[in-house]
């Protein structure tokens, strides 16, 4: 059995929060496919991830990823200096208050039911979103121009807005934008080189 079980869709941007996080710490990790509306899904707000790590069960992505981090990777992930910590407090807590809302249910979800559930692609849901999702990325651009990374070093931020971004990137909008964001499409080349985020490409990514 794998150090780590994590319950949730495969193609989930959580869930592969929680596996770069499991590869970093050198810890083996399985994803057990979970809806996350289903009767299986033991999260008691219907989300997902549920993890199974130490004779534990954790739910909540920002808690699990704090856990193995600091009990299995002895906190690589994360500054012990203050300022840079509540950086990356910040950036994590920008990217699941505003963004992933934004970008999944804005772009995200519309291709994904369009491409897996053979659904009609939702246009009008898509070009009403496109000018916010436009406004956060040059935002990001402008943020990443001001000193080349977001927190300093890879850290739970960077693995957060990676992984949302990338969801972003892999819709024909979504590149479309990153493309004319020059820092910021250059930061999610070179952070797409971790071994850790290589290890975990989703099966859409080729």
């Amino acid at each position: 059995m794998a150090d780590v079980r994590i319950f949730g869709p495969v193609i989930s941007t959580y869930v592969r929060i929680v596996e770069v996080v499991s590869h970093e710490a050198g810890l083996d990790h399985e994803v057990i496919p979970t809806a996350a509306h289903s009767d299986q899904n033991r999260h008691p707000f219907g989300k997902v991830p549920v993890v199974e790590v130490d004779g534990l069960e954790l739910y909540e992505t920002v808690s699990i990823a704090r856990y193995l981090d600091n009990r299995h990777n002895g906190g690589a992930l994360q500054s012990n200096d203050p300022v840079m910590q509540a950086g990356m407090d910040r950036w994590i807590s920008v990217a699941d208050s505003y963004l992933f809302p934004l970008f999944e249910h804005g772009l995200v979800m519309p291709f994904v039911m369009h491409r897996y559930a053979g659904q009609p692609l939702d246009e009008d849901r898509i070009a009403r979103n496109l000018p916010n999702i436009a406004k956060s990325l040059e935002f990001l651009d402008l943020e990443i121009a001001k000193d080349g990374a977001w927190t300093g070093g890879f850290t739970l931020a960077d693995i957060w807005l990676y992984v949302i971004l990338r969801g972003v990137e892999l819709t024909p909008h979504g590149a479309a934008g990153i493309a004319q964001c020059e820092h910021l499409k250059a930061w999610i080349a070179f952070t797409a080189m971790q071994p850790s985020i290589q290890a975990t490409r989703w099966e859409s990514e080729g």
